[in-house]
């Protein structure tokens, strides 16, 4: 009975104080970030199509045999160049007659002329009469106008001699041929062969009407064409190293799409021997702004979206998180441009936002460091946004 106590006394000794409950966790912590401005160069993405600036299709305007072929198949040809030749010693001798035909009238307009002139003189003594120099006048102005229709002749058979030489009208590229040597051509043969211009191109690329508003408020005051530049990102994800102009504008809005039509100019260089863009291929069309803009910038990250639209959490002056309704302008996947609903210098929550509710305390620290966006191209879609990133929504 008297040791009971003791080794109770014993136990209540080694075991010690009793442990502590864990108090109450603190604020989620959450990285923040300072909205502020930051330079961007506006730009525009929509999709275009090259095309060519000029484009004949070959054609024979004779009907001859077709002797040969002198161009390469695929190969870039210069103005002038003779690509087909056509049998020509059936126009040549044409041409030998009209020019003999020519040769006899005038040397009986020749005879005409000092008839006419033998009367003129007679008249003026006793042996002329009205009546033979008529005759005569008559005579020297039919033999004249028998050579001018002579001449004519001789001039149609020279243009028909020279359509035997069928020679490029531009520079271009050159199709393959329609029709191979030995065959007979004429002007209902068709396209014997395709001449594509190279350089420079055209890019066409349609915009919605409210976005063509859009780029006529924004850069009508500084200058209008001259103050955008077009750029392409061709098929394989690269930036075209050229810039372009733009250069015309629809007039009027095409009804089944309720778009304009766009035009710009563009260099179209060699690598090696083949040329970058193609006639006929889709790219992507940024029209950039030439002068640089300031723009109130957060990360996309921060951005949240929910029925209601785009907002962001920021941080009071209570350190409480407050949810703030923003609208968004031209922005690129890392960074959002805000152009409502946010104020210079605001703490924005980037980091930890599962953590937050609204009106709740946050432990704010600094976040990551935001992407700076001065040297990087604020891409748009046709409505001058893109879509947002998947972040969680709240209610």
């Amino acid at each position: 009975m008297t040791r009971v106590p003791v080794l109770f006394t014993a136990f209540l000794v080694l075991a010690g104080p009793a442990v502590a409950q864990p108090a109450p966790g603190g604020p989620p912590a959450v990285g923040v970030v300072r909205a502020e401005r930051q330079q961007i160069t506006q730009t525009d993405e929509f999709i275009g199509r090259i095309q060519a600036v000029g484009r004949v299709a070959l054609v024979a305007r004779v009907t001859a045999f077709l002797v040969k072929r002198l161009f390469v198949e695929g190969s870039e040809v210069k103005k002038d160049d003779l690509l087909y030749l056509l049998e020509q010693p059936p126009f040549q001798a044409q041409v030998d007659a009209n020019k003999a035909t020519v040769e006899q009238l005038e040397a009986q307009h020749r005879n005409a002329e000092q008839a006419l002139e033998r009367a003129q003189a007679l008249l003026k003594t006793q042996a002329g009469t009205q009546s033979t120099l008529d005759s005569a006048l008559a005579a020297e102005r039919a033999l004249a106008a028998q050579i001018a229709g002579a001449r004519a002749q001789l001039r149609q058979s020279e243009i028909n001699l020279g359509y035997t030489e069928i020679r490029a009208p531009i520079d271009g590229k050159i199709s393959s041929t329609a029709v191979t040597e030995g065959n007979v051509v004429s002007p209902t043969t068709g396209t014997l062969a395709t001449l594509v211009s190279q350089d420079p191109m055209y890019v066409i690329f349609s915009i919605s009407q409210r976005t063509g508003i859009d780029l006529r408020d924004r850069y009508a005051a500084r200058g209008g064409f001259s103050a955008v530049v077009i750029k392409l990102r061709l098929a394989d994800g690269r930036i075209y190293g050229e810039d372009g102009k733009a250069d015309y504008v629809s007039p009027t809005v095409a009804e089944n799409t309720d778009t304009i039509t766009v035009r710009g100019v563009i260099p179209n260089t060699k690598v090696g021997m083949l040329r970058q863009l193609t006639d006929g291929e889709f790219v992507t069309v940024l029209l950039e702004g030439v002068q640089p803009i300031f723009v109130l910038a957060i990360p996309r990250a921060a951005v949240l979206s929910d029925q209601q639209g785009d907002y962001v959490y920021v941080v009071d002056t209570q350190n409480k998180a407050d949810i703030r309704r923003i609208q968004l302008g031209q922005s690129t996947p890392t960074t959002a441009v805000v152009t409502d609903g946010l104020k210079e210098g605001e703490l924005v929550i980037s980091e930890g936002l599962q953590r937050v509710r609204p009106g709740e305390a946050v432990s704010a620290g600094p976040a990551s460091p935001p992407p700076v966006i001065s040297s990087e191209v604020a891409r748009g879609g046709a409505s001058g946004s893109l879509p947002a990133q998947p972040t969680p929504s709240r209610k």
